[in-house]
């Protein structure tokens, strides 16, 4: 069927939405107040681990691990689960400006801060 020069497909004609996908292994760690959905080989951003840059460290709170089509939760955490990682760098976020002030009154407050962060890259997930 050809409508105004282009080509419309049936759904029997397109192909499957998962082929070719690969099943990675995914795990939910928390660390520092804040969950994150980690595979091997992210870098993330978490809140400030104090550990130095080339440090290895382990995610041991981990609340779910999903590996292709099987999924295992914990209730909270999944008992013998870790995520090895390795500390890429620390640092500060952008600076954000706060200023306060009260109308008709002169009062004005300025003031800056710059959130520290620890640049992290995911290594094994163990189940």
């Amino acid at each position: 069927m050809q409508v105004s020069g282009y080509f419309a497909c049936s759904a029997r004609e397109s192909e499957p939405v998962n082929e070719g996908v690969e099943n990675y292994m995914h795990a939910i760690i928390e660390t520092g107040g804040k969950q994150y959905k980690v595979a091997e080989g992210d870098v993330i951003f978490v809140e400030k681990i104090e550990a130095e840059a080339g440090a290895a460290i382990t995610f041991d709170k981990v609340l779910a691990v999903i590996d292709g089509e099987k999924a295992t939760f914990g209730a909270p955490v999944v008992e013998g689960a870790s995520v090895a990682a390795t500390v890429v760098k620390n640092g500060k976020g952008k600076k954000i400006m706060i200023f306060k002030y009260t109308p008709k009154k002169g009062y004005r407050k300025r003031q800056g801060h710059r959130q520290p962060y620890t640049k992290v890259q995911i290594g094994a997930i163990k189940a």
